[in-house]
């Protein structure tokens, strides 16, 4: 009987079909995630204006969402660790469709909100478990590439989520962006049969020969007979899988993860929910200020897979670190009068650095954490993350409604990549310490 390390199959096998059918489904499911997200900024004016909201009320009612996907991201990253991520997905999937479909039928502000939490449940958990289920499957030397890749698909949903307002809006009003949400439902049934479950799950449930099954697809050149052992070489938990995360030496970094993750998103969602509404009030039409929500996000796309592909070639800590420092810079120039092309590429280059690196984020934490908790890693980084994405739309509502000069609402919002790139820096020192001392555990191995 040989044993066949799991682990050693995953790393070094080639990219196949298998790894593009996950990359594609996963990336499907994160177009509809953030089209279900992206479409409060887009409907933001029209809404204000329908139910006389003041700026302050209207960021309250943006972060209802974002609530719900603090509580999502908590839930979800750690139940999937215990169900199978395939079922967690699937269960997010209906709840971020279906309450968004829902919210196209409210009449106020209440039972929107109310819709919008829900809704926030299902994308909240659903971002965790297929950077998750990515990273497990993901070859070694391209892991950060893939997840990153995969990723854009957040922000093609923000693109189209701007592009159909674009086109909707003037024509059929806001409820039609809701009910467009219907037509991903009718593709959960394939998502359910094309969609790998977690080999790691699969063996810690006893599913052996579906996780061999599952192997072969990895790798159709590696031989696994019925009589292999596999096996992760991997430490068991020992109690709860969230103090794993403190444990060997990882709480400093655990919390600078967090950090970085509660700064970041307080810029993505501060800028998505609120920077249309900023640009209209510098004097652009609604169209052109819903073309700026286009170009965040199309920046956000290329930064994430730019910034995979550094990250498996350099350290993808550092790579972060320096995302946040060119984050900081872009935005805080946002609010001073530029030539139209130019403020078109200083929005892009903010939605690469951060939108881009809110999905370097997750791969780090992906990378950082170990298969038996790595869902749980992720719910929680991305759940403590999320009280910076309830901040950043109540943060927008207060500096409007206070009525601020342009510049200093984009230097508000352009502080916390500053603090986050101090936070990656420790998370990169932290790294450089460790490494001598795992240099020499295994020697002495």
């Amino acid at each position: 009987m040989r044993k066949i390390d799991v682990h050693e199959i995953i790393d070094n096998a080639r990219f196949t079909g298998f790894h593009w059918m996950v990359m594609c489904w996963c990336a499907l499911l994160l177009i509809f995630d953030g089209y279900d997200l992206f479409i409060y900024g887009v409907v933001l004016p029209v809404l204000m204006k329908e139910w006389g909201l003041s700026p302050l009320e209207a960021g309250a009612l943006g972060s209802y969402a974002l609530f719900g996907m603090m509580f999502g991201a908590l839930v979800f990253g750690s139940l999937a660790d215990k169900i199978g991520r395939k079922k967690g997905i699937a269960i997010c999937f209906v709840l971020f469709s279906g309450f968004t479909v829902l919210n196209g039928f409210t009449s106020n502000p209440t039972e929107f909100g109310i819709c919008r939490f829900m809704a926030g449940l299902g994308i909240g958990g659903l971002m965790p478990n297929v950077v998750a289920l990515m990273n497990e499957y993901a070859p070694k030397k391209l892991r950060s590439t893939l997840v990153a890749i995969m990723f854009s698909g957040y922000s093609l949903g923000g693109m189209l989520s701007a592009g159909v307002g674009i086109y909707m809006l003037p024509r059929f009003g806001w409820e039609a962006m809701f009910f467009a949400a219907l037509l991903p439902l009718l593709l959960l049934p394939l998502v359910l049969y094309f969609l790998p479950e977690s080999v790691g799950f699969l063996l810690r449930q006893g599913r052996v020969e579906q996780a061999r099954a599952i192997l072969k697809r990895v790798d159709p050149q590696r031989e696994l007979h019925d009589d292999d052992r596999l096996e992760l070489t991997e430490v068991k938990t020992q109690g709860a899988p969230v103090l794993e995360l403190f444990r060997e030496g990882r709480a400093l970094q655990t919390l600078m993860i967090w950090v970085a993750f509660f700064c970041c998103l307080l810029m993505v969602y501060a800028l998505s929910s609120w920077l249309p509404k900023l640009m209209a009030n510098a004097g652009y039409s609604l169209g052109s200020s819903l073309s700026f929500l286009l170009a965040l996000n199309f920046g956000g796309m290329f930064g994430a897979i730019a910034g995979g592909f550094l990250g498996d070639r350099f350290n993808l800590p550092k790579v972060v670190a320096g995302f946040f420092i060119v984050a900081a810079v872009s935005i805080s120039l946002l609010g001073f009068k530029s030539p139209t092309p130019v403020l078109y590429l200083l929005i892009g280059i903010a939605g690469a650095t951060t939108i881009g690196t809110q999905i370097l984020l997750y791969a780090t934490a992906a990378q950082f954490y170990g298969l038996a908790f790595r869902s749980t890693g992720l719910g929680w980084a991305s759940g403590i993350g999320r009280n910076g994405a309830i901040v950043g739309p109540l943060l927008g509502g207060a500096l409007l409604g206070i009525n601020l000069p342009l510049q200093l609402n984009f230097m508000a919002f352009a502080i916390p990549g500053a603090i986050a790139a101090v936070a990656m820096c420790l998370v990169y020192h932290r790294q450089l310490q460790q490494a001598p001392l795992a240099t020499a555990a295994d020697a002495q191995g």
